[in-house]
């Protein structure tokens, strides 16, 4: 057979047989050669020639199957290889790599081959693609339909993130920093005492007071490998099976944080045992770091809420107090153009009014007077407007605290 039909003919075979004739196939072409089989999503050999670590001519007589997704506006289109026959120049050495998917029960599974001079040759070229494609190089890794994706965007997102642009009461931003940087710096004082180097943290409060914001501003400050996860459901595993992955992924990145952000929406009865489990193998997951956000901590099982041992500190983000409101007003106004400001007492005034708000009503009424009062030609002063819109805000907050009681 030759090579231009290699990889179409390996597709007739039966699924359990392929790997065996894929690899058969390969000796008999390269008779004398070394190769070598791998199975594993680590081995990005896309990201791999992205980062300059090797060239990849493609094999001009084979079709090279490559899919291209889109992932939404203003983004680049991604791009896989699905099925392909590349020759690999690295560190001046020649190789062949075949690669293959196909289905294996409810997945598709990418498999790959080496072809090397020897043996040794090729498992450097494939432990070190595997162990670059693990690390992670100026970006998030968010987990998401059951896969890793590096993300750069929101990597970019988090780096304007800091506590000197975060409004909450100084204890609390004091405790958060002064928490986790310890604990980074203190691994041999964990291991002296024969303490496990490992921490479980919730954020607890509801939304719009400053959890998430204080995630990326830790996330940015720690400078520590991030995992970011945003479910476990996937189409082609269990939610058990993705957070095995999870865990494997945070035990090969340590020391990390792993967060998860809002848990309660994550942990059912169905697989609250076994996460329990991963949480629990805290002795081989040195230096994880799991950090978790809710804002229902009425729906996360006690033996997650309560038990020391998985998350054993708590840190809640609870509704502004005047002082708070009167600091995010005030920053909200320093940054407003002179037209727009607010004048000291209304903003005192707003301050007062704006018992139970959160900072993202805040936020709101901030956006919604400044388009009332661009909508109004500027006729009308910033300082009425913005206080029109409180009394409106504060009705509308009381209309919906009532008909959740009444849900």
């Amino acid at each position: 057979m030759g090579i231009e039909n290699f990889i179409r003919e390996a597709h007739y075979k039966p699924d359990d047989y392929m790997a065996y004739h894929v690899g058969r196939e390969l000796a008999e072409l390269h008779p004398g050669k070394a190769i070598i089989e791998g199975n594993t999503g680590y081995f990005d050999l896309e990201a791999f020639v992205r980062a300059d670590k090797c060239s990849v001519i493609e094999e001009s007589s084979v079709f090279n199957h490559v899919r291209t997704d889109w992932d939404g506006t203003r983004k680049d289109l991604t791009h896989r290889v699905e099925n392909s026959w590349l020759n690999v120049l690295w560190h001046g050495q020649l190789l062949d790599v075949v690669l293959i998917t196909w289905a294996e029960g409810r997945y598709r599974s990418r498999h790959q081959w080496i072809v090397a001079d020897d043996k040794k040759l090729a498992e450097a070229f494939f432990s070190e693609v595997c162990q670059w494609s693990s690390e992670v190089h100026g970006e998030l890794l968010v987990f998401q339909d059951g896969e890793w994706e590096k993300n750069k965007e929101l990597y970019e997102a988090i780096k304007t993130a800091t506590f000197d642009n975060l409004i909450l009461r100084d204890a609390l931003k004091q405790e958060i920093q002064h928490d986790f940087g310890q604990f980074f710096l203190s691994r041999e004082v964990y291991e002296r005492y024969r303490i496990p180097w490992k921490r479980g943290v919730l954020f607890i409060g509801p939304p719009g007071n400053g959890k998430t914001h204080t995630l990326k501003a830790l996330i940015n400050q720690l400078g520590q490998p991030c995992l970011y996860v945003k479910g476990f459901k996937s189409e082609y595993a269990t939610e058990q099976e993705n957070m095995r992955l999870v865990f494997e992924r945070a035990r090969m990145t340590t020391p990390c944080l792993v967060v998860f952000e809002d848990l309660d929406s994550m942990i059912h009865d169905k697989n609250r045992s076994f996460f329990l489990n991963e949480l629990d193998g805290f002795a081989t997951n040195t230096g994880v770091v799991v950090l978790a956000t809710t804002n229902h901590p009425d729906k996360l099982d006690s033996a997650i809420l309560d038990r020391p041992s998985r998350f054993d500190r708590k840190y809640y983000f609870n509704l502004p107090v005047e002082a708070e409101r009167l600091a995010y007003v005030a920053a909200w106004n320093k940054e407003l153009q002179p037209e727009l400001r607010l004048s000291e007492g209304a903003a005192r005034k707003v301050a007062q009014q704006s018992e139970g708000f959160s900072f993202a009503h805040l936020k709101e009424l901030f956006l919604s007077s400044m388009m009332q009062w661009m909508a109004t030609g500027q006729t009308v002063s910033m300082d009425e407007i913005i206080l029109g819109q409180s009394d409106r805000l504060r009705t509308q907050i009381g209309v919906q605290a009532k008909a959740a009681v009444g849900n």
